[in-house]
This record gives structure tokens, sequence and C-alpha cells, in this order.
């Protein structure tokens, strides 16, 4: 290998450089394998880590993708479509998808299928193990403790925890203002309840995580839906015009990361966010379940960093990041922070002591942080991998995410395809995924799927989504169904 030097400046930079510069005279092909970190250090007379840093951002920027064990290799230059903009919905509606949710809830949890219809991003790199070493640490420390009731607004050591959490953020929380609940879902609907009322309108994103929809019935309000920008969240020229057409009392939006397109609003969006609604009067519930799965360098902090007391609650759990099954959740509820604990103590009382316990010891430890530095890049890397399986595999018309964060990918057959059909397809073949039409209050995404790349990679994962991809075929709607 022929040695050239760099000049003196950003070293990484000039790195990315030369691999981009190999890649436009055909020295390498999309699917190649890059030269090793040593191989390239001694090639460029630069130190490993040079290299290492210029590699890491390319593959943050989905240029190159790692594989574990194999190296480095050249991403596809290819690029399928992304979803289209969506129109803002002309009036709210009352929400009427419980049956349907549950229909395909049943079938995205059935326990011999392939589970391409959960998001759940912790089985891709679970911290098992060390969840583990804090649940007996805990155990030894709190033993007759651990079953007894908790306070209702939590477990002070793991309240602690939080709080310094959201300080690394650069945002200050009174923990008397932070309340631990059952997982982010009882958060949410805690603070929809503190600020609605039945039969008042809520605006939530489009497309939306069904969980909120289903809660939006629930509580016997009506929906108006806002389109998502694949890349930068709702957009912002719909909310507006919807907050200048209807008496919205809340917004409920994912300003993180977002379920199911991937997309992440910059903090720069998120601020003119908060001028709009203040404009208005109008409460942000703020989703972040997502927010610590961020592809791009650094987390975009949430939207409470940037707001005036009781302008927003924010809900956020361990559930995406930790432990599902732990089922512990919080939000910051500022100043209706007495009357989120009324509605706490009314719903579930407190939250399990055992599992508050472990997770405060979890965070105390620094594994949480080395957690998540190794999920974010496991996930990353079976999204590099999941699309291009679906470039691979469907056919060339279908459109394809490409989040931000998160573990799953939104995927629209096309206007001529039927995603609830696809998805009993699915079914017959082992394999579950999400039909579209869950994740709107209105009559929308029937042509769409949700497919989940949070799960370990294995050969098995390409096999899944061949399968997928030659069922498209078969689900083109029937003449009656258009």
């Amino acid at each position: 290998m022929n040695h050239t030097t760099l000049k003196p400046g950003y070293l990484y930079q000039q790195v990315i450089t030369v691999i981009r510069d190999m890649a436009e005279q055909g020295l390498l092909n999309p699917g190649d394998k890059l030269p090793s970190l040593r191989a390239m250090a001694s090639r460029l007379r630069v130190s490993i880590p040079t290299v290492q840093q210029a590699y890491q951002h390319l593959e943050m920027s989905g240029q190159i993708v790692a594989r574990e064990k194999s190296g480095y290799f050249l991403q596809d230059g290819q690029q399928a479509a992304t979803p289209q903009r969506s129109k803002l919905p002309a009036k709210p509606v009352m929400v009427n998808k419980q049956q349907l949710i549950e229909h395909v809830y049943e079938g995205i949890h059935l326990s011999d299928v392939a589970p391409l219809g959960l998001a759940n991003p912790v089985a891709a790199s679970s911290p098992q193990q060390a969840l583990a070493r804090s649940m007996r640490q805990a155990m030894r420390q709190a033993q007759a403790r651990m079953l007894d009731y908790g306070a209702i607004d939590g477990l002070k050591m793991l309240k602690a925890q939080v709080v310094q959490y959201y300080l690394a953020l650069g945002l200050t929380v009174n923990s008397d203002e932070l309340i631990i609940t059952n997982g982010a879902q009882e958060a949410i609907a805690i603070a929809l309840q503190c600020v609605t009322q039945p039969g008042d309108i809520v605006a939530i994103e489009s497309p939306c995580y069904f969980g909120i929809v289903e809660l939006v019935e629930n509580l016997g309000l009506k929906a108006i839906e806002i389109p998502v920008c694949p890349d930068d969240g709702i957009w912002l020229d719909d909310l507006s015009a919807a907050l200048a057409r209807h008496p919205i009392k809340a917004c409920l939006f994912s300003t993180s990361i977002n379920n199911p397109l991937g997309s992440q609003m910059p903090e720069s969006r998120m601020q003119q966010l908060l001028q709009l609604l203040r404009a208005h009067d109008v409460v942000l519930i703020e989703d972040d379940v997502y927010g610590d799965l961020y592809f791009g360098d650094q987390r975009v902090r949430p939207a409470q960093c940037f707001a005036q007391p009781g302008e927003v609650l924010t809900c956020s759990s361990f559930s995406k990041t930790v432990a599902p099954g732990y089922r512990v959740g919080w939000m910051l509820a500022g100043p209706h922070s007495a009357r989120a604990k009324r509605f706490k103590r009314a719903l579930s009382c407190s939250a399990p002591m055992m599992n508050q316990w472990a997770l405060a010891d979890f965070m105390a430890s620094g594994e949480f942080q080395r957690h998540l530095r190794q999920l974010r890049k496991r996930l990353f890397d079976n999204k590099q991998k999941m699309r291009l399986a679906v470039q691979k595999y469907f056919p060339d018309h279908v459109r394809v995410s490409d989040p931000k964060g998160g573990c799953v990918l939104w995927l629209d057959l096309g206007e001529e395809y039927d995603g609830g059909l696809f998805f009993q397809l699915a079914l017959q073949a082992g394999i579950s995924v999400a039909p579209g039409a869950i994740f709107s209050a209105y009559e929308r995404y029937r042509s769409c799927v949700r497919i989940s790349y949070g799960l370990p990679w294995c050969d098995n994962m390409e096999d899944y989504v061949r399968t997928l991809g030659e069922l498209v075929a078969q689900a083109k709607k029937q003449p009656h169904m258009k």
C-alpha cells in the first residue's frame, strides 16, 4: 500500500476526504471492505484513533457500515425513497381504533412468530447481567423494605439519579416535581388528564405510536393529527394552521425520536414549536422515551430545557433503554405536580419498589450510560443492515424511512397495496409486522407497515426480510378494496 502524508489540520476530516475520493474513483465500490484501522493509519501516516474517528463519522452519516468482527464496509450508494408528506386533516375526530389495535396486538405478541412487529430496542443488546448485579445489590440494601409500598411519587434514590441524568443535559429538575410512574404510558395518561377534559381536542403526530391513539380514545378526547417530516419532526406550518382553526388544549409529540418514522426534531425547531404553543397558550406533553437512542453525534435535549414553567410536561421511561418488563417511567410535572400525584395515587398508588431500587443502582454504577453507548451502536448497525436488506428484497417502488434513532423502519408499500393484508400474510409466514392503519386516528396509512430491527442480528433476519419482500406482490389490493 502506498503511503500518503496528510497536511496539518483536522486529520480525521482529511481521512474522510481520502475515503470519499477512493469511492468516487472506483477504488472502493458499494459493499467493499475498507482498509483496517491499522492499515489506513499506516498508509496515511496518522494515528489509529484518528482513522477510527473518521470511520465513526462516516458510519454515523450512513456512508459506511460496521459489521461485527468483520470491519467497515462502504454503504450502498443507492438510496431508497423515503415516505412522502401526509396532509393536514380538515377537522378533529373521535378515535375508534381500539378493536383494530387489539387484533393487531394479539398477532404481534404471538410466541411462535419472529417479532418484527414489536418495538423493543433493548432486545438488540440486553443489559441483563449488569441489571442482575444491580438487583442483587438492591436486595442486600433494601431487605424487607423491598416488600413495602413505596412513596406515591417514587423512590428517593431513583429520583436523585434521574435528577442527575437531567443535570447532565443542562436541565435543573426539582425533585418534588418529578414523579415515578408505571412506564411512560401511565405518565402520558396522567399528563393528559392534568391538562384536558373528555371531549377536548389534542394534537398528535401523524403517523403516531398506536399506544397514544388508543390512550386518546380511552380518555374520550378528540384527535387532530399533525403530519411528521421524516427528518425533522412535525411540520410547524401544519401545526400553526391547526392551532388557528381548532381550540386545541394540548399537543402530544415525540420531540426526540418519533415512532414509527424515526424523525428527530432539531433543538432550533423545538424552540420554534414552543414559541408557537406559547402564543396559543397550549401545553406540550413531550414523549421522550426514545431520546437516548439517537444515531447522531449527541443527544437532542428535551423541549423541557427550553420551556417556561408549566409549558411542557415531559414523560419518559426505562422501557426502551433498559427493561420493558420493569414498568418504570417518570414525568416532569412542574406546576402540575400536585394534580399529577393525585391521579397517580388514584391509578396505581406507587411503582414497584424492587425495580426502582435496582434501576437506581444501575444508574449510580455507571452501567446505564455504558449500556446506552453499546445499545445505540448495535441499533445503528442493525438499521443499516435492515435498510440494505429491504432495498435488496423488496420491490423498487417501496418507500422506506431512514430513522435518526430508535428501532423501527416505516415502509410505504404503495397505494395499490394493503398493509392489513400484508400483516396477515406475514403472520401466516411466521413473522409479525405492525400494519400502518393502527398508527393513525384517521383512516390513513393503509398501505404502510412498520418493521423492527431491535433484535439480535442473525442470518435469519435477512431470511425474514426476504420472505416479507416476496409477500408484497400478494398484498396487492383487490378491485373491491380500492
